[in-house]
């Protein structure tokens, strides 16, 4: 795995305590920073709020443009960010992908950073 590669989040929980209960590795801190730096985006944390907000707990893909007033390309750039982070998963359906949340993920990510 190369530095700037994302580890899928299952990953990063199944090799970190809570940074409150022990002090982190060097090489686990490294591992949750790349994570961290997945969601770390006003983009990427509107992108979430979105698919956590919607009615049917899934958004398509079109449905992001005009909310977040950004193209295409850039949309389907964050959103890969976000599935290979694993926050999001990805269905296709014809011409269209929809995305969800994972679930638990995001509290998984909270739990690293608290003793709870």
């Amino acid at each position: 795995m190369s530095p700037t590669e994302l580890l899928p989040l299952a990953d990063v929980i199944a090799c970190c305590a809570p940074i409150a209960r022990e002090a982190i590795s060097a090489e686990n801190a490294e591992k949750l920073a790349r994570s961290l730096k997945a969601v770390a985006d006003p983009s990427r944390i509107r992108i979430i709020s979105l698919v956590a907000s919607a009615n049917d707990s899934e958004v398509c893909v079109c449905d992001f443009l005009e909310p977040l007033g950004l193209g295409q390309p850039t949309v389907s750039h964050h959103l890969k960010i976000l599935v290979e982070a694993g926050i999001l998963t990805r269905e296709k359906r014809g011409t269209w992908a929809y995305y969800r949340l994972v679930p638990g993920a995001l509290d998984s990510l909270g739990a690293l950073l608290t003793s709870a």
